[in-house]
């Protein structure tokens, strides 16, 4: 599937959403990483798979779920971010794109907008609370509010069916997303930041109930597992305690059953 590229440049040029063209770019603008990415995600992805990425942000997700062959729910709740996602994936029918937040039960959510820099937009209060004063976030604000609709994983599966993969990206919400979940699914992942661990400790938590026995991470924006082996929950958790704090951000891979894409 080919994304609709006048439609990025149209996006691009457009006053209102400047706060989306660094994003845009990254996303849409580097074959390099577009290959990377799509080169990793075919670990856990096949032709024919359903996908859920939940924070779908611009879509550089979907758009690599997309390359693989697998059909895509976008859940997304920030008018400027759906307005992208529109844009450029309207026209296939394999991308359904849910105008919502992503949480523990469904109904009405509180979203903390940041309108310079979108990506960290979040319905985690708490979320701000750890932001204020740490080392790497100077100058992010969070200068609006708004009211969301909120549905949760139990609710997209009902809908739209049980997904071989979910990518859960959504800035300290992770483990209301979670919360959300009551079935075992085959692989998912969700970020994790240095400013919010304990989040990343009460995920572990909830997917070891949820039969999860397998973890690895990448860090930042890297395309690639950052552990040799899989881990188990405990031992993830005391990987990610030990992490500097200058990591930041990455995501933690989540396996059930036997399959395990390849390590580094």
């Amino acid at each position: 599937m080919e994304v609709d590229a006048a439609a990025v440049e149209r996006l691009r040029s457009e006053p209102a959403l400047a706060s989306l063209r660094r994003s845009l770019d990254l996303a849409y603008r580097d074959p390099g990483r577009a290959a990377a990415m799509d080169a990793f995600y075919a670990g856990f992805v096949r032709p024919g798979d359903l996908v859920f990425d939940v924070g779908a942000h611009v879509g550089d997700r979907v758009g690599s779920f997309r390359r693989l062959g697998a059909r895509v729910v976008a859940v997304e709740p920030q008018p400027v971010c759906l307005r992208a996602l529109r844009a450029i994936y309207g026209g296939d029918a394999e991308v359904a794109v849910v105008e919502a937040a992503c949480g523990a039960r469904p109904g009405r959510v509180e979203f903390f907008v940041n309108s310079r820099n979108p990506t960290v937009s979040t319905a985690s209060a708490h979320f701000l609370q750890a932001a204020e004063g740490a080392a790497g976030w100077a100058g992010e604000e969070w200068d609006a509010r708004v009211e969301a609709r909120c549905t949760t994983l139990d609710a997209l599966l009902a809908e739209f069916g049980a997904p071989a993969f979910v990518k859960i990206d959504v800035e300290g919400f992770e483990d209301a997303v979670l919360t959300g979940l009551d079935q075992p699914l085959p692989a998912l992942s969700f970020e994790f930041t240095t400013i919010e661990r304990p989040i990343a400790q009460r995920c572990l938590d909830r997917l070891t109930t949820l039969g999860f026995t397998g973890f690895n991470l990448a860090l930042g924006d890297e395309m690639s597992l950052a552990l040799p082996d899989w881990l188990s929950a405990d031992r993830m958790a005391a990987h990610l305690r030990a992490l500097p704090h200058e990591v930041n951000s990455g995501d933690v891979y989540c396996v059930s059953g036997h399959h395990r894409p390849p390590s580094r």
